[in-house]
């Protein structure tokens, strides 16, 4: 985990960038949420740039921290639906993923680069993960490629919907029985696990 003064600064980052957006987030802003100088956090982060990946890094660990508890991959709809619902939780992660989604389709870097290479590594390791549990294709029927494609899908369509739906809670329960589906595991409503992902 980060310092507690490194937390302190993404925390305060995290609530700047999912208000303002990458460009619209100075250090000085960020300076001022966190109660320090301008040259404290420059300190921990020497760049603007640096800063975001941080922040994104730093989302993705609160995530996982919440699936500790869990025995993760056991009910793997019931994982995503947890991260969903933890999300909703802190909307404020799921904000700034979706500031960043929006960079990123203009083509603004690093934000670009960043989700690029995250849905790569996602996509990779779901497919992996998928055919070592089920070989070339899980029990719906879908080919292993597709089912990780189709998952990820859901997961990142879900993280923008649910910003915006006055009904969003849901979205974990959304999540849970399309998972079910799509994986044809048979995961019902009532055998009450969460959400899983590897950022």
């Amino acid at each position: 985990m980060v310092s507690d003064r490194r937390e302190q600064i993404l925390e305060a980052a995290l609530e700047v960038m999912a208000a303002h957006g990458f460009r619209g987030t100075s250090i000085d802003a960020v300076a001022e949420r966190a109660g320090l100088t301008r040259q404290g956090v420059l300190h921990y982060f020497p760049s603007k740039k640096r800063l975001l990946l941080e922040i994104l890094s730093f989302r993705e660990e609160l995530a996982r921290a919440n699936l500790a508890g869990r025995r993760v991959g056991e009910d793997w709809a019931g994982d995503f639906a947890e991260t969903v619902a933890f999300e909703q939780s802190r909307p404020s992660l799921a904000t700034v993923y979706s500031v960043v989604l929006a960079e990123a389709v203009t083509g603004q870097e690093p934000a670009a680069g960043f989700v690029r290479q995250r849905c790569r590594s996602m996509q990779d390791h779901l497919v992996e993960s998928l055919i070592e549990r089920y070989g070339e294709r899980v029990p719906s029927g879908l080919s292993a490629p597709t089912a990780a494609a189709a998952v990820l899908a859901l997961i990142e369509g879900v993280h923008q919907l649910w910003l915006v739906d006055p009904e969003a809670e849901r979205y974990p329960q959304i999540v849970r029985e399309a998972m079910a589906v799509l994986l044809g595991t048979g995961t019902t409503a009532t055998e009450g696990q969460s959400p899983a992902t590897k950022g």
